[in-house]
């Protein structure tokens, strides 16, 4: 009877010296994995996962400690998707977030079931989602594109040159978005009285046609849209504006640190942290069809100086009073 109860006692007393070691080491297959679906390069978007990751940590989530992140870069060729998308569901992800309407479009196609947290310019309009208040499907998230928005950074241009006449836009005719965009940035022209040189450009070897035709119909600015091309190949958009005299607003703010003139739009930054949040609620048991889908909150302009100098240029003081950003 002794000898029974010293084994019991003994293996108790085991059992409780293993129970908090095996509670503290969570084997990493048990914990929830986010598939992080970038357009471009890791080192291009590392100024988006940053605040994501902020983002999550303000939750309470620590990658590798209670959460995994698996991230997967198409490096600006959208015809990665499908490889990419494949990839994180083999590897059984909880949730996959995107940012941009054609990495969201892939998502979509691709799975019904696994959640999509997106940001994405036009989510309605591009049949991502039913609608902002009742997303529906498995899909919620950000929507990227603010009322007006087009015709703000045309307004922002001429307020810089006041006999603006003519723009040359560069758009994705394969980003669904794009299309959209393109049409509200004709719409806000001509309610301004300025003529626009609309260059679709799918993929950079097109770049050289687009640049052909800017020179030979001399538009008095550019307009560069919000694609992942775009910015893939910021360098040398921006090298040919300056080295043609084009003074420019753009949706990003990278293409004015590679010196373009101005951009306008919504913090992408503070969409990504905020992405955390719908990560957080799915993790929790809500359904992305009953999760609305939020509005930018916070924009920002940055002017780039430098360039104005080189473009013989003056910014309006009202305008660098409103800037959240100045190059100087």
């Amino acid at each position: 009877m002794m000898r029974c109860r010293i084994r019991l006692l003994v293996t108790l007393a085991l059992g409780l010296l293993v129970a908090p070691l095996t509670a503290e080491a969570q084997p990493a297959s048990r914990l929830p994995r986010i598939g992080f679906l970038g357009n471009s390069t890791a080192a291009l978007e590392a100024n988006l996962v940053g605040p994501f990751r902020d983002g999550l940590r303000d939750l309470g989530y620590v990658e590798g400690e209670n959460i995994l992140l698996e991230y997967r870069w198409a490096e600006g060729k959208y015809e990665r998707f499908p490889e990419l998308i494949s990839d994180l569901i083999r590897l059984h992800v909880a949730i996959i977030v995107t940012a941009g309407t054609p990495a969201s479009l892939a998502v979509k196609k691709a799975t019904t079931s696994i959640p999509l947290v997106m940001i994405a310019g036009d989510p309605v309009g591009t049949g991502l989602i039913a609608s902002l208040a009742r997303p529906g499907g498995n899909v919620t998230g950000i929507n990227a594109m603010a009322a007006d928005l087009e015709g703000k950074r045309l307004e922002l241009l001429r307020e810089v040159v006041p006999t603006l006449s003519h723009v040359a836009v560069l758009w994705n005719p394969g980003n669904r978005f794009q299309v959209v965009a393109a049409q509200e940035v004709q719409a806000a022209a001509q309610a301004l009285r300025i003529n626009v040189l609309s260059l679709g450009v799918h993929a950079p070897e097109e770049f050289d046609h687009a640049f052909a035709t800017i020179r030979s119909e001399q538009p008095e600015a550019l307009n560069v849209l919000a694609d992942r091309l775009f910015l893939h190949h910021r360098g040398r958009l921006m090298d040919f504006a300056i080295n043609q005299g084009l003074p420019g607003v753009h949706a990003y703010r990278e293409l004015v640190e590679a010196g373009g003139l101005m951009s306008y739009g919504p913090s992408y930054a503070e969409m990504h942290r905020r992405t955390a949040y719908y990560v957080d609620k799915i993790l929790k048991g809500a359904k992305p069809a009953d999760l609305p889908v939020e509005q930018p909150t916070t924009f920002e302009l940055v002017i780039n100086l430098k360039t104005a100098q080189a473009l013989g240029l003056t910014i309006p003081p009202s305008l660098l009073f409103q800037a959240t950003a100045v190059i100087r």
